[in-house]
């Protein structure tokens, strides 16, 4: 059974949520939901590099805060609720200097105020760059 709020989500309007944002502007894209997951990918190039030609570590936070935050906004009624980060960390287990990188968010708690994400950053041989949890808050909209 899927987790989304709305059964209907296409890529096209996930893709269209970042137009004139920072995801935009360093390429993320949404690839794939799944019943209990959202993909998104971000090219590793000189948009995403630190200066040593290394996938940025901010660049996979920003990733991870990204699908994370959209999850939630997907599994909520947002004409009551609204989400907003609370807390990310993330483990930089390997490096990467080009290629695509995907990030897979799933939930590890959904509850009315908190929800709580697991996202594994991974190239394209599958090995892993980045584990990250970010915890989201579920406010009540006003008026």
């Amino acid at each position: 059974m899927a987790i989304w709020f709305s059964k209907e989500i296409t890529l096209e309007e996930l893709n269209n949520l970042g137009k004139n944002t920072m995801g935009e502007h360093i390429g993320i894209r949404f690839s794939e939901v799944g019943e209990d997951y959202l993909k998104a990918t971000m090219p590793v190039d000189h948009r995403t590099h630190q200066p040593y030609g290394l996938l940025h570590g901010g660049a996979s936070v920003a990733l991870a805060e990204t699908v994370g935050s959209v999850a939630s906004a997907l599994v909520i009624d947002q004409s009551k609720f609204m989400c907003v980060g609370l807390e990310i960390n993330a483990n930089h287990i390997r490096s990467a200097r080009n290629g695509i990188v995907e990030a897979t968010c799933k939930p590890i708690h959904m509850g009315g105020t908190t929800h709580v994400w697991d996202i594994q950053i991974r190239n394209e041989q599958q090995s892993l760059i980045c584990v990250s949890r970010l915890t989201v808050a579920i406010l009540k909209r006003k008026g």
